[in-house]
């Protein structure tokens, strides 16, 4: 069963559309290629299960000297497997970092969405439209876009 956002079709939380599934491999090429496309960096983790390092390409938000990553479809496999690693490896244009992650809880997550992806989207022209219609997430409800959706704030490692 699906969700409606306005007139948009959003996945069930834990479900990724298929057109990002589909698109996937190919924004991972592009930014491997070292084409720039906004905030999307390509992000390694250790696979749960299997040990080996899995790579997605993620919208890796950086407001205020902090960074975080969130799942629009809530319990995706690179979210259950950042929760194990509790690391990542951040790459993007030759440069790679690694990283640490702590998850937000609940009210994090609402605070997220209302002060830090609010505002960020609202400054960039179309953000919030661009949001709505490829996430699912209406910012205007950070109660509602925190539900079901998980954050984790990027720390680097020294």
């Amino acid at each position: 069963m699906s969700n409606q956002i306005g007139n948009v079709a959003v996945a069930p939380r834990g479900g990724v559309p298929r057109r990002v599934r589909v698109f996937s491999p190919i924004l991972k090429f592009l930014i491997d290629a070292g084409i720039p496309l906004g905030f999307n960096k390509l992000v390694t983790i250790r696979g749960r299960k299997s040990g080996l390092p899995r790579t997605t390409p993620l919208a890796v938000i950086a407001v205020g000297g902090r960074r975080w990553v969130w799942s629009p479809w809530g319990e995706s496999q690179w979210v259950r497997n950042l929760r194990a690693a509790g690391r990542a490896t951040i790459a993007a244009r030759g440069r790679t970092e690694e990283v640490t992650v702590t998850e937000l809880d609940p009210t994090e997550r609402v605070e997220y969405f209302r002060d830090v992806l609010g505002p960020l989207a609202r400054s960039i022209p179309f953000g919030v439209q661009f949001i709505r219609i490829v996430d699912g997430v209406d910012l205007g409800d950070p109660v509602a876009a925190a539900e079901g959706r998980r954050v984790f704030e990027l720390h680097p490692v020294r």
